[in-house]
């Protein structure tokens, strides 16, 4: 068959269904039908995943005339997803081409999700098109003659790769394709991504930055411009002193009436314990939602977490209160309308999320943006003019993650063997491993044979052999179960199930959680109010309890996300414009906020960096305004407190939001000091790093996750899992060996740059020093706290008190300070 009747097939298909194919789905199949790899740009709910799947299913009916009467059986694609939640849509939308075009070609899912007895039907018979996850992809790199099974395979597609990118699932994802490429050499890759800032870079990861599939390949752009109304819900009355945090729950009636006026609503919290009290605040205060209200986040159950999903596409659902777990890909015609309850900190992540509502080719977007205190108000206009702009993050690939690397030769060992020298030059031909030394490669091959220099003398770290013939490979059975249940590179705390005594699973809950809790104690979970009966075997068994219990909410780790570089850059523009008269309608709203900022201080312009200092029941404080996101400014402060204290002896307490930092102290700093001596220098950042957080520590940290991937501890077996408090010490005894004996390991080294490149961000750091040193510093002494630094003081205070009293104690100062 040639292209052209090819097409007729694919066009006739869409008429049927009274579609039309878009301009960027007939390129793709073009370029995918000429043996081109590629990325497919393309924004939520427009046809991508039809872009993809039919040029597939028609390049089968190409290499087999007869596809309605023989069946050639094997694997022929492969689409890896980095949400198990997305596979039964992709899978629904694979069947409908490959069945409605009656080409008898098998669909199958393989992810985290899938039962034992499914497993062992696609080992002696796999599906035509297998949709998966990065983890289940390594495992069936695990598995072994995996080379029989994927050498059929013609394509691999990965979805919502801007998702991937800049994580080490991606570079799994690397990993992986730079075997696949060797084992099934006509197969093509392509990547299906939103819009991203380095879209050429991003192709050049997925590929290969010097492979002959980059040389051979097409990026191509839906040019679908869909319509993204960003409305602000501002509240009647402005406080001219906001906290953190303030106008969030007072929003409850906004909420309510936004609901009532759309057919289906998602309410996005940034965080979880934000998620179970929004839910709870809707209920309580409107009980004629209840059945038509429900809850979806990541440590729900999954029978529940679908049922929420199937409920909202069969419109049995008003409004959906939900987490980044509903951020991708899930397809929900219904949803009218998204609202964003406090700054998304991204545009992309913002973007994603108005996506979900009108997910349908030429359908508008809206989304209501609730500012949980007054400056994020600034965040909403940032993020509107950045959405008519399309402004967008970059995503920054990893580079040198020798535990990934580690974890992957091992399965390579544990399935068929491998040999160094072909291994070898698949590894360096991806990007994450492109300056990769034979040295570093040596390094990993004794980590895996000899347990690295260090550890020589522990056989348990000695997990693959070399053969006679140079063959590398995992003889034992147990170091082959060990690995194969370790496999992956999210590493969270360590979590506990949730389940009723009588049975019946709810949900997970982090450990440190659950060990501040006594039997009898009542927490509120997925909805419930639960009385915790005891602990077993790592299982939190519980009862229902009263309702007019008092409870304390759920609480996870890793609660606030931070600014991007993007937004930070944004937020401080929008502020600028404030001292202009090119004013959006949010910053006119905050008028008074601005005008008793003005009275008591100055709004700053772009040439001007902000300090303030002033004198409180509490000490003296010194707030600093480089308006650069919450890791930054705890790395600036530490910074700041360590250049200052070399001037003079004095001890600070530190807080930090995302719009600047205070340094907090009993005897005033010498501002004008600090000024003569030029402490914003970038110079000797590096080092002052080192010596003002106690980095060793926070490596130390970091260290826990690289020894988890590189499996150097082990998390445990299903339902005897490894406690955190002795993975920690296990990593810790390993972290100071390798500090005391070997400093040139190169996990140790891992350790402290992740730490400075990705926790600190000190790329990011030393841009904003650069940016300092060419501003005017302004320092306002004040006679008491401005609306700028309100929400910093508030945060710290916030660490100390209770909400309850916080909210008293709070509009106490309000009132004083308003006086």
């Amino acid at each position: 068959m040639n292209r052209e009747q090819l097409f007729g097939i694919a066009t006739d298909w869409f008429t049927n269904r009274g579609w039309k194919p878009f301009p960027f789905q007939t390129q793709t199949w073009t370029a995918f039908l000429q043996g081109k790899h590629g990325l497919l740009n393309a924004p939520t709910g427009s046809g991508k995943t039809y872009a993809l799947w039919m040029p597939i299913v028609l390049d089968y009916i190409k290499s087999n005339p007869d596809y309605k009467t023989k069946h050639k059986p094997g694997l022929k694609a492969i689409w890896i997803t980095p949400l198990r939640a997305l596979s039964v849509e992709i899978k629904q939308a694979a069947e409908r081409v490959a069945n409605e075009l009656e080409t008898g070609m098998t669909v199958g899912v393989r992810t985290g999700d899938t039962s034992s007895s499914e497993r062992t039907k696609q080992k002696t018979k796999m599906p035509d098109l297998l949709i998966t996850t990065p983890e289940s992809m390594q495992l069936m790199l695990a598995s072994k003659d995996y080379a029989s099974v994927f050498k059929t395979c013609r394509a691999i597609v990965i979805d919502e790769w801007h998702e991937l990118l800049g994580t080490k699932r991606g570079v799994q994802v690397e990993l992986a394709l730079s075997r696949l490429k060797t084992v099934a050499p006509k197969m093509r890759i392509w990547g299906i991504s939103a819009t991203i800032g380095n879209l050429q870079q991003a192709m050049e990861v997925l590929l290969g930055p010097r492979s002959e599939a980059l040389e051979n390949s097409s990026m191509i752009r839906a040019h679908i411009n869909k319509k993204i109304n960003v409305i602000s819900a501002i509240p009647e009355k402005m406080d001219a002193y906001p906290w953190r945090g303030h106008m969030g729950l007072h929003l409850v009636k906004e909420v309510a009436d936004i609901i009532n006026k759309s057919r289906t609503t998602l309410i996005f919290c940034n965080t979880r314990s934000q998620c179970e009290l929004w839910f709870q605040a809707l209920l309580a205060k409107y009980p004629e939602f209840a059945g038509e209200l429900a809850m979806h986040h990541g440590s729900i159950a999954r029978e529940t977490r679908q049922w929420v999903e199937q409920a909202i596409r069969d419109e049995q659902l008003r409004a959906v209160v939900c987490t980044s777990s509903l951020d991708l890909g899930v397809d929900f015609a219904p949803v009218e309308t998204v609202i964003q309850i406090g700054g998304p900190k991204g545009v992309a992540r913002f973007l994603q999320r108005a996506g979900r509502s009108g997910h349908r080719p030429g359908q508008e977007s809206n989304i209501y943006f609730l500012a949980t205190h007054a400056i994020e108000l600034v965040e909403a206009s940032a993020l509107r003019r950045a959405v008519q702009e399309t402004v967008v993050e970059d995503r920054v690939p990893y580079l040198n993650s020798w535990d990934v690397l580690v974890q992957y030769l091992v399965t390579l060992a544990v399935s068929d063997g491998f040999y160094s020298d072909a291994i070898f030059k698949e590894v360096q031909s991806t990007f994450c491993y492109q300056g990769m030394t034979a040295e570093d490669w040596q390094f990993c091959l004794n980590f895996i044979t000899r347990g690295s220099q260090s550890l020589q003398a522990y056989d348990e770290y000695k997990k693959v052999e070399i053969e006679p013939d140079g063959k590398f490979k995992v003889n034992s059975r147990q170091v082959a179960l060990r690995h194969r249940m370790q496999i992956g590179t999210i590493v969270g705390d360590s979590v506990m199930n949730v389940k009723f005594l009588g049975g019946g699973y709810i949900g997970s809950v982090e450990e440190w959680f659950v060990s501040k809790l006594n039997p009898g104690d009542v927490f509120i979970f997925a909805g419930r109010k639960l009385e915790l009966s005891r602990i077993r075997n790592m299982e939190v068994l519980v009862r229902m309890a009263s309702p007019s219990a008092k409870a304390v909410h759920a609480s996870w780790m890793g609660g606030r996300l931070t600014l991007s570089s993007q937004m930070s850059e944004l937020i401080r523009e929008e502020l600028y414009a404030a001292n202009t008269d090119d004013m959006s309608y949010e910053l006119k709203s905050l008028g008074p906020m601005f005008a008793r900022q003005r009275k008591e201080s100055i709004v700053p312009a772009a040439s001007q960096f902000l300090i303030e200092t002033f004198k409180t029941r509490e000490g003296y404080h010194a707030i600093f305004y480089p308006f650069e996101g919450r890791y930054v400014h705890e790395a600036l402060a530490s910074i700041m407190a360590y250049r200052i204290s070399l001037l003079s002896p004095i001890t600070f307490s530190l807080a930090y939001n995302d719009y600047g930092f205070e340094l907090l102290s009993d005897t005033e700093i010498d501002m004008q000091q600090v000024l003569d001596n030029d402490l914003f220098s970038p110079v000797h950042l590096h080092a002052d790093l080192q010596h003002s957080l106690n980095a060793t520590e926070m490596a130390r940290r970091k260290f826990r996750d690289i020894a988890v991937i590189a499996g150097l501890v082990f998390t445990g077996y299903p339902g005897k899992v490894v406690k955190t408090k002795h993975l920690q010490s296990s990593s810790q005894l390993i972290f100071e060996v390798f500090r005391d004996y070997e400093p040139n390991n190169l996990l140790f080294q891992q350790a402290y740059r992740e730490t400075f490149e990705h926790q600190l961000e000190e790329g990011r750091l030393l841009i904003a020093l650069e940016r300092i040193a060419q501003q005017e510093i302004v320092w306002k002494r004040c006679d008491k706290p401005t609306p700028f630094s309100f929400p910093i003081i508030t945060d710290r205070l916030r660490e100390r008190l209770s909400s309850e009293t916080l909210a008293e104690r709070i509009k106490k100062m309000t009132a004083s300070y308003m006086k």
